[in-house]
């Protein structure tokens, strides 16, 4: 009984915090800005509601381990290289940004 309810727990915060990424891709005013929103609170959704499969189904715990990590190494990765291929094709930053610093590096490389 309280395995389960510890794994509903889990499929209710992990369904939050995907709830906030879908948020996140809403409101944020540039594409960098909303890879981060998501990508940070997607990988915590999923990994947060496959392991509440994984403590509702105890068989299947090694199996969602298993694609937990696969989430954390893959989904971080994944979104620096869609955000540097945006950056490189010429994406402009939102107007209110601070600073470039990933500008600066590019032209280091360029040289």
């Amino acid at each position: 009984m309280i395995q389960k309810t510890i794994g509903e727990v889990f499929l209710i915060i992990g369904g939050i915090f995907m709830f906030l990424a879908s948020l996140g891709l809403l409101r944020m005013p540039d594409v960098y800005n909303r890879m981060q929103t998501s990508t940070k609170a997607v990988t915590l959704g999923a990994m947060s509601s496959i392991l509440g499969v994984g403590i509702i189904h105890p068989a299947w715990l090694p199996k969602c381990i298993l694609i937990m990590l696969f989430i954390l190494f893959t989904n971080p990765v994944s979104a620096h290289a869609i955000g540097r291929a945006a950056y490189r094709t010429g994406v402009k930053l939102w107007k209110g940004s601070v600073c470039d610093k990933y500008g600066s590096c590019m032209e280091d490389e360029d040289e």
